[in-house]
C-alpha cells in the first residue's frame, strides 16, 4: 500500500491501516444518508390584548388653592376710639351685621353743631326773604332805589347758600357718626380682629378685619409652560381634543380624598406667563353653599371634558424598555410572535397610551412576554380586563359589569361628559343581548319623596340616551331607586347606575 509522497506500509501493517481509513469514512460527519433534526419548540401560552381604538375621556389632576372671590377689608372711616367688638372672631358673619363700634359723642357733638348753624341759617335766610318780599314792589314804584333792590336780592341768594352750606355740613356730621357703627357689607367669614378695643384709631391703624365670601369660591391653578405647549401641539396633531368653547367641568377633591359636591367652571386664564415660575395661571370658580371650602385651603382639581380621539390603551405591564425605546410582543395571525417598537404617551390609571406602532386589530402580549423570541409560536388566550379598568372597550365589558353617570347638583339633563360617555358604550350594549338595567340613586338629605322623584328622573333620562344610541329598547329596564350608603350626599347621591344583567 502506497501513501502520498511515495512512502509505502510494511506489509502487515497495511490490514490495520485499511480498518481505521474505513472507520473513519463512515462516521465522518456530513457524509451519512441521514441527519438529526432539531427538536421543534412547543408554542409559549400568551394572553393577548385585541386592539380596539376608542374616544376616551381624559382627567387632568392640579394642585390648586382656594382663594375667597371677594376678600373686603374692613376698615375705619373716621378717627376715634374703638368701643367694642361686637362679633365673634372667625365667624361667618352676614351682610349689615355690626362688627364693631366706635366712641359716637364726639360724632354726636358735631351732628349736634351743624343742626344748629343749619337753623341759624334757615332763620336769616326767611329774613332776607321777607325783606326781598317788601323791596320789590317799592322798588317797581320807584319808591327805593335799583341798589336797594339789589343788595335784597343778594342777601337773600347768600342766605339761600348759607342754608345749603349747613344743610351738607348735617349730612356729613350724620354719616361720620353713622361710620362709628361699622358693619360688614358681604356676606362671609370673618377674620380675627387687629386692632384690640379701646384703640384709638386712625389713617395708621385703621384696618379692622377683614370678611371673605365664601360662595362662588375661587380656585387657582397654574400650567407650565412645557405644558401648555404639549397640549397645544397635541391637539394640532389631533391626538386631543378640547371640549367645546374650552368648557371644562371643574371637579375639586379635598384633602381627605372625597369628591367636593358642586362642580365648577374655568372664569379667568392670565393672558401672560408668571416670569418667575415660567406658569399660567388659570381660576376656576365653584359654588360652595355651606362654605366647606374655605379661602387659601389646598386641593386637587380636576379637568374633565378632553377627550382623546381614537386612542389606542394598553396595559402598562405589556410594555417594556430596552436600549431603543419602548417596545413590546404581538402576536402575528400566523401564531407567531413579533417583537413590536412602540411609542408611547400619558399613563392613563393602570394602563399606556400608546401614540405609535399598533393599529387597530393587532394582538398585544400582556401576560408571558417574558419567555417570548422572535418568530417564538406562541399560544394565545384572550385577555380580560376588570370590567372598570381603563383598556377594558365596551365591547369587553362581561355581563355584570356596571357603568356609572353622574348629574350635577339636582339636574336631571345629561351633561357632555356624561353624553359622551354613553355614546363610548352604547355600541357594547347594543351588541348584545343580555338585559340592561338602570338604576337611579336617592339622596338620604332632605325630602326624601323629592330625591326619589329626582333620582327617576335621572334614571329615565339615561334610558333615554341608550335608546337613542340603538340599544333595544324592551333590553333597557328602569329599577326602583336605591337609597345611598353612608351619609348619603355628595357624588354617590347623584349618579345612576347601568348594569349588564346576566
Amino acid at each position: 500500500m502506497t501513501l502520498a509522497h511515495g512512502l509505502t506500509l510494511h506489509p502487515l501493517v497495511r490490514p490495520l491501516v485499511a480498518g481505521a481509513f474505513a472507520a473513519i469514512v463512515v462516521t465522518a460527519p456530513g457524509c451519512g444518508k441521514e441527519e438529526k433534526k432539531e427538536a421543534a419548540r412547543p408554542p409559549v401560552d400568551v394572553t393577548a390584548l385585541t386592539v380596539v381604538p376608542r374616544d376616551v375621556p381624559i382627567t387632568s389632576t392640579f394642585v390648586a388653592q382656594t382663594q375667597s372671590s371677594q376678600a373686603v377689608n374692613i376698615q375705619a372711616r373716621v378717627s376715634g376710639f374703638l368701643d367694642k367688638r361686637v362679633y365673634t372672631e372667625g365667624s361667618v358673619v352676614k351682610a349689615g351685621q355690626v362688627l364693631f363700634r366706635m366712641d359716637p359723642k364726639p360724632f354726636q357733638a358735631q351732628v349736634d353743631g351743624a343742626a344748629a348753624a343749619l337753623q341759624r341759617n334757615q332763620a336769616a335766610l326767611e329774613v332776607a326773604r321777607a325783606n326781598l318780599a317788601r323791596t320789590k314792589p317799592l322798588a317797581a314804584q320807584n319808591a327805593l332805589s335799583q341798589k336797594d333792590l339789589d343788595d335784597a336780592q343778594g342777601q337773600y341768594e347768600q342766605a339761600a347758600a348759607a342754608v345749603a352750606q349747613s344743610k351738607a355740613q348735617l349730612e356729613s356730621a350724620n354719616l361720620d357718626l353713622s361710620y362709628t357703627t361699622i358693619t360688614s357689607p358681604v356676606d362671609g367669614v370673618s377674620s380675627f380682629a387687629a386692632v384690640a378695643e379701646g384703640t384709638y384709631v386712625d389713617a395708621k391703624n385703621a384696618q379692622l378685619t377683614t370678611v371673605s365670601v365664601l360662595t362662588p369660591m375661587w380656585i387657582n391653578f397654574s400650567l407650565s409652560e412645557n405644558e401648555m405647549e404639549r397640549v397645544r401641539r397635541q391637539v394640532q396633531d389631533g391626538q386631543l381634543r378640547l371640549p367645546a368653547d374650552r368648557q371644562f367641568t371643574v371637579e375639586i377633591e379635598l384633602v381627605d380624598g372625597t369628591l367636593f359636591p358642586h362642580t365648577g367652571r374655568i372664569t379667568f386664564a392670565d393672558p401672560s406667563y408668571n416670569p418667575q415660575t415660567g406658569t399660567f395661571l388659570i381660576r376656576a370658580s365653584v359654588d360652595n353653599p355651606k362654605g366647606v371650602l374655605r379661602p387659601n385651603q389646598y386641593v386637587r382639581t380636576r379637568l374633565q371634558g378632553a377627550v382623546r380621539p381614537n386612542a389606542i390603551l394598553v396595559p402598562q405591564r405589556a410594555v417594556q424598555q430596552g436600549a431603543k425605546g419602548h417596545f413590546l410582543w404581538v402576536a402575528r395571525k400566523d401564531g407567531k410572535a413579533e417583537l413590536r417598537p412602540v411609542v408611547v404617551g400619558d399613563w392613563y390609571g393602570d394602563s399606556w397610551f400608546v401614540t405609535q406602532g399598533l393599529a387597530a386589530g393587532d394582538q398585544v402580549v400582556v401576560d408571558g412576554g417574558l419567555r417570548l423570541a422572535p418568530d417564538a409560536p406562541v399560544k394565545v388566550t384572550p385577555y380580560t380586563p376588570k370590567p372598570d379598568s381603563p383598556e377594558a372597550a365596551p365591547a369587553t365589558r362581561p355581563p355584570g359589569a356596571t357603568l356609572v353617570v353622574n348629574f350635577a347638583t339636582g339636574a336631571a339633563t345629561l351633561d357632555a361628559e356624561a353624553v359622551r360617555l354613553l355614546k363610548g358604550f352604547a355600541p357594547g350594549m347594543k351588541a348584545g343581548t343580555n338585559p340592561i338595567d338602570v338604576t337611579g340613586f336617592a339622596d338620604r338629605s332632605g325630602s326624601h319623596a323629592a330625591n326619589v322623584e329626582l333620582a327617576k328622573r335621572r334614571a329615565a333620562a339615561v334610558r333615554e340616551a341608550l335608546v337613542a344610541e340603538g340599544v333595544p329598547a324592551e333590553r333597557v329596564r328602569l329599577k326602583a331607586p336605591q337609597d345611598v350608603t353612608g351619609p348619603g350626599s355628595g357624588r354617590e347621591a347623584r349618579r345612576v347606575e347601568i348594569a349588564v344583567g346576566k
